[in-house]
């Protein structure tokens, strides 16, 4: 018996579109004439992949986590204070900004399963905490500065044999999306696709499900500490360096094919949606179209693919139902007591 790669539902329509707009950059940009050009546009889109990966735990649990954008700000605002362009404290520094990013999660997690607030509410109200006291702390003003070897992670690279030089972010990247996928492949992630389908079919089988949703959170956070460690060096300090990447993460997640409200996904279908937003607003900027659109464009793929996800989803069940009334078959009728 041979084993042959599964794409998981959802993934080929993403893949197809990140395609066409891979193809569509090499046509309009003299810059993607090269691999070098793509491998930019990877080390950029880094930090939203990673944001993705994170949100999609969440997402695909049957939650929301709007607190990632700020948690990416308060993670870069909070390493300039501390470190102050000192490289004796780069390590503990990132330690402390991982640290936050678990923290944040953890909260978010814990009152959305013992207090049974909406998650949706519950990040939300997070993510006005941060924005919050990061502009009492700093008065709107991000003072201190990164170290060299901070901002290692998201602006330099490493010498690879055969390869040459890869920025550490892509390698980041693809480490994070491996184990990502490892993980939804293995017992716990199977089971927390399986409470954002069934939630009560979970509790009746035994399963954990608070703690499942908690680690999705846990996860969510953690991954927005990695993406503020990888965006403070490519973009260095700014009060606005985590706006509205929530809803950009939330946009990559859905046209990757996941499922609003959980039960349904993939995590490599996420990533490759964050991949495809990137790709996309690229060209858009290539082709001379304000950048003042990028909500506009944001707002529409969310409707264009909750939409499909709702008509695909009835279109199927027709399909399944449809040799049932060709031959004549009808289910038969419950006995009367």
């Amino acid at each position: 018996m041979t084993w042959r790669p599964r794409l998981a539902e959802g993934t080929a329509p993403v893949l197809v579109v990140l395609l066409l707009l891979l193809v569509g950059l090499a046509i309009t940009g003299p810059a993607f004439a090269e691999p070098a050009g793509y491998l930019a546009l990877l080390k950029r889109a880094a930090p939203l992949m990673i944001l993705a990966i994170g949100q999609y735990f969440v997402i695909v649990s049957g939650g929301f986590d709007l607190s990632v954008g700020a948690l990416v700000t308060a993670g870069v605002v909070i390493a300039a204070r501390l470190l102050g362009g000192d490289e004796s404290a780069t390590g503990w520094v990132i330690l402390l900004v991982l640290g936050f990013g678990l923290l944040v999660g953890l909260v978010n997690g814990l009152i959305t399963t013992k207090l049974l607030v909406p998650s949706f509410i519950v990040t939300l109200g997070m993510l006005l905490v941060l924005d919050g006291a990061i502009f009492l702390w700093t008065g709107g003003a991000p003072r201190g500065a990164l170290s060299t070897g901070f901002r290692t992670f998201g602006r330099g690279a490493v010498e690879v044999p055969v390869l040459g030089a890869i920025p550490w972010s892509v390698l980041i990247l693809l480490a994070i999306l491996a184990a990502a996928a490892l993980f939804m492949r293995g017992g716990i992630g199977r089971a927390l696709v399986a409470v954002g389908d069934n939630e009560a079919a979970v509790r009746l089988s035994g399963g954990q499900v608070d703690r499942l949703r908690l680690l999705a959170f846990v996860l969510s956070g953690l991954l927005a500490a990695v993406a503020a460690i990888l965006l403070g060096g490519f973009a260095g300090v700014s009060a606005q360096v985590g706006s509205g990447l929530e809803f950009r993460a939330i946009t990559a997640v859905v046209l990757g094919g996941v499922l609003l409200g959980g039960g349904r996904g993939s995590v490599v279908a996420a990533a490759a949606g964050a991949l495809s937003l990137e790709s996309l607003f690229t060209l858009l900027n290539l082709l001379g179209v304000s950048g003042a659109l990028e909500s506009a464009v944001q707002g529409v793929i969310i409707i264009a693919a909750v939409a499909y996800a709702s008509l695909g989803g009835g279109l199927r069940q027709r399909l399944r139902s449809w040799p049932k009334r060709r031959t004549g078959v009808t289910p038969a009728p419950a006995a009367s007591s």
